[in-house]
């Protein structure tokens, strides 16, 4: 099979994907990779139908590579994942609505284009959690428990676009990791980055059993955003676990035998094509809504 790798260069010397790309091409595949926030890429002739069997995506929320993926899915290649679904994880502020419309279990959220603007909401409505609402990697990612600190951020957000906020919920301190393989679960917890206990580092990730009703939520993520290679951030609070975060393609670091698992989903999904994967499931449309709209008619002129 021949593949083309979308990877940004932050990825570059990741083992997801560098290390699955040297598995397929050790299977004997040809991989061709393709860095979109560096290339000069000529279109339409990069992308055509028939070259590749299938685009993989390994790249961060607001990249470049998200569109020639979409340019890829639009000729008729297979993506990995759905190209519309990663758009449907990427934004998180869409995130939230297909979620919540769905009946997932995630936080209250606002969208915001300043975090001041947050200052309307009463005070019962903190702790929240502010974050870009296209970021990665627990970027820009703050804890704000009052209105007296919105205008601290201003500052660090002011380039970031649209916000999200998200009330906070009470944890432990440790965020569970659920990663997904095809249908195929691993669990595993780390020290919340927003424990103020903990260092604001990379926190290790350590395997855990995984209960039978967060296993059975995380399979209906898959199912509603239709993805096949994903994690699921989530918070075990008093009132159950939550949601918080849907990630496309993630580390996949705690699974065993990550590198084989994936490099063998990759080939799986491209094999199968676009007919029989996954796709996002339509949301229930609403019931008519009248919009009253005011005409302006020039008496006399032509009808």
């Amino acid at each position: 099979m021949r593949l083309c790798f979308l990877v940004e260069e932050r990825y570059r010397n990741d083992g997801m994907p560098s290390e699955v790309i040297r598995q397929l091409t050790a299977w004997g595949h040809q991989v061709d990779v393709l860095w979109p926030g560096s290339a000069l890429v000529q279109l339409p002739e990069t992308i055509q139908a028939g070259v590749h069997d299938a685009w993989v995506l390994k790249t961060v929320s607001g990249g470049p590579g998200l569109t020639l993926l979409e340019a890829a899915a639009a000729v008729g290649l297979t993506t990995v994942n759905d190209a519309r679904s990663i758009r449907g994880v990427r934004d998180k502020a869409l995130a939230a609505v297909i979620a919540r419309s769905r009946g997932l279990p995630m936080p209250r959220t606002y969208v915001v284009a300043h975090p001041d603007s947050l200052a309307e909401l009463p005070d019962g409505e903190f702790p929240l959690v502010v974050k870009p609402a296209d970021g990665s990697s627990g970027r820009a990612v703050h804890l704000v428990r009052s209105p007296g600190q919105l205008a601290a951020l201003n500052t660090e957000l002011a380039g970031e676009g649209m916000l999200i906020a998200q009330s906070y919920v009470p944890n432990s301190g440790t965020d569970l990791k659920v990663y997904c393989v095809r249908g195929e679960l691993f669990a595993a917890e780390r020290a919340s980055p927003l424990d103020p206990h903990q260092p604001r580092r990379p926190q290790r990730e350590r395997r855990v059993p995984l209960s039978a009703e967060v296993a059975g939520m995380v399979t209906d993520v898959g199912r509603i955003y239709g993805l096949d290679l994903y994690g699921v951030d989530v918070l075990l609070g008093p009132d159950g676990p939550v949601i918080v975060d849907v990630n496309d393609f993630p580390s996949f670091r705690p699974v065993p035998d990550a590198v084989a698992r994936v490099s063998r989903a990759v080939l799986e999904l491209a094999r199968e094509g676009r007919t029989t994967r996954a796709a996002p499931v339509p949301l229930p449309l609403p019931g008519p809504v009248r919009i009253p709209v005011q005409l302006s008619v020039a008496r006399g002129e032509g009808r």
